[in-house]
């Protein structure tokens, strides 16, 4: 979610408000819906007012300003994707389990909560200040923290080879961020049973029986390799 920049498709259409909803969520939704589609920079307040069919002093009465709008819809959004994967993994039982089920809770927001997902990716990195940015940081470094626990369990265990946890995290949460750019919400997989197929790839590999690669050694600056000899 975090390093996605991709605003939604123009055609993915607005959720409409939950009608039972107060007055604030039905703001926040249609608010959430914008920023998807059109980036939180290019969302004016006077966007918004429009789309919910009151004036702008009206929204006013809820949301002073962007800022306030950047809290609400960034930060819970992130709180919340965290907390759904914390319980997924707490219920998970070995360190392959909690990875699948940090991944498969991830794509099950963007199943169910994609104006969620990509709206706040989209505004972490267009409308951040400096306080909102390091809480919103503090935010992103938990939910990856997590998944990067749930690897080095598995190195320990013996489940997974001794991979680098860091770099195996970015390349598992890089599928999830990247999704949003070319999964149909109608498609004819949900963002879940995508996952698990990249899953099985990505933990499974793809060629049987293939020799585990050795970093090569890097050619260091100015210097010139010896010229092979029959």
């Amino acid at each position: 979610m975090f390093k996605s920049k991709a605003a939604a498709p123009s055609s993915t259409p607005m959720d409409a408000p939950d009608p039972l909803d107060t007055r604030e969520h039905q703001l926040l939704a249609i608010a959430r819906a914008l920023f998807a589609r059109h980036g939180y920079d290019r969302t004016s307040l006077r966007d918004i007012a429009e789309e919910a069919k009151i004036t702008k002093a009206a929204l006013y009465y809820y949301f002073p300003n962007k800022d306030a709008l950047f809290e609400r819809i960034v930060l819970e959004s992130m709180q919340s994707l965290y907390d759904e994967a914390s319980i997924a993994v707490a219920q998970a039982g070995t360190p392959t389990e909690r990875i699948r089920a940090f991944m498969e809770a991830s794509a099950n927001v963007q199943d169910h909560a994609r104006d969620r997902w990509i709206a706040g990716s989209n505004a972490f990195w267009q409308g951040a200040k400096e306080g909102q940015r390091l809480a919103a940081l503090r935010l992103r470094d938990s939910y990856e923290n997590l998944l990067r626990r749930c690897i080095t369990e598995g190195v320990a265990t013996g489940e997974l080879r001794p991979v680098d946890p860091a770099m195996t995290g970015r390349l598992l949460l890089s599928a999830l961020n990247h999704m949003p750019r070319w999964h149909k919400p109608d498609g004819k997989l949900s963002a879940v049973e995508v996952m698990h197929q990249f899953l099985d790839i990505l933990m499974l590999g793809l060629v049987q029986g293939a020799p585990v690669s050795t970093p090569t050694t890097a050619r260091q600056p100015g210097r010139s390799r010896k010229r092979a000899t029959a």
